[in-house]
């Protein structure tokens, strides 16, 4: 393929970047951040582009803040780089769940990457409890804790699912 063939991709993805600052995103190449934006168009929220932050915020109510995971069809949403101990790591680790009033997990059809399947809410309480299992059984001091849509259905409920 001739590098020519990249010309207008490019260009796209620079005029979303530039649109993106307008919005006060400053960085729309951070990962994750654009299935964020499909997420929160979905439900109605407001993006956080920061990244040690929730994700998004109810925009009528900015104390409301919510975490999303994603995957794609098969996969598991995960919260990257929880740490086991020591203990105050360990809390700061488990606050990035405790801050949210809900947790979603976005399944993304493995052929259409950018088009939801499903999203399912998570009751807070329940992902903590869920995470500081998968934590204390791990051998590993630092791991990513994963939540499968089987798992999702198990415990949280549908609140989105593609009609088309």
């Amino acid at each position: 393929m001739a590098i020519d063939a990249y010309q207008p991709v490019v260009s796209l993805v620079k005029q979303a970047f530039d649109l993106a600052r307008t919005l006060g995103i400053p960085n729309l190449l951070q990962p994750g951040l654009v299935k964020e934006m499909i997420i929160a168009e979905i439900l109605g929220h407001e993006v956080i582009p920061e990244k040690r932050q929730p994700d998004a915020r109810d925009p009528n109510d900015p104390s409301a803040m919510y975490e999303y995971l994603s995957c794609k069809e098969g996969g598991t949403g995960q919260l990257d780089r929880m740490v086991k101990s020591p203990e105050n790591d360990r809390q700061d680790s488990l606050d990035r769940i405790r801050r949210n009033r809900a947790i979603f997990l976005a399944i993304f059809y493995e052929a259409n990457q950018i088009r939801v399947k499903t999203i399912y809410k998570l009751e807070t309480d329940i992902v903590l409890a869920e995470a500081i299992r998968k934590m204390d059984r791990s051998k590993n001091r630092i791991s990513h804790v994963g939540f499968s849509e089987r798992w999702a259905k198990a415990n949280g409920f549908v609140v989105y699912s593609d009609q088309r």
